[in-house]
């Protein structure tokens, strides 16, 4: 699931303001902070849809294989995302 630049910034300042609130953080500049996480969502979505493309590519490169034994695409998919998630540290 993506979500838009709006819902970013609506979840980067709800978090903000759910951390502020229950006093787990004293901050100076909140729209600092806010925008930082912001940054960090949309870079944390622009690295899995790179992954995603790797992903393809893999795929792609052995595409008849994968249909000459029936394999289910989306299963490969999802195993081959998750195993180089796992080993890059990016978080789905």
């Amino acid at each position: 699931m993506r979500l838009s630049k709006n819902q970013i910034e609506h979840l980067a300042f709800n978090i903000v303001k759910t951390l502020i609130n229950e006093e787990k953080i004293i901050v100076e500049d909140r729209n600092k902070l806010v925008e930082k996480i912001e940054k960090i969502i949309t870079d944390e979505f622009i690295k899995e849809d790179e992954l995603d493309e790797e992903v393809r590519k893999i795929l792609s490169e052995h595409m008849d294989q994968i249909r000459k034994e029936n394999i289910e695409y989306q299963t490969v998919f999802r195993m081959i995302k998750n195993k180089l998630a796992k080993e890059r540290n990016i978080v789905l």
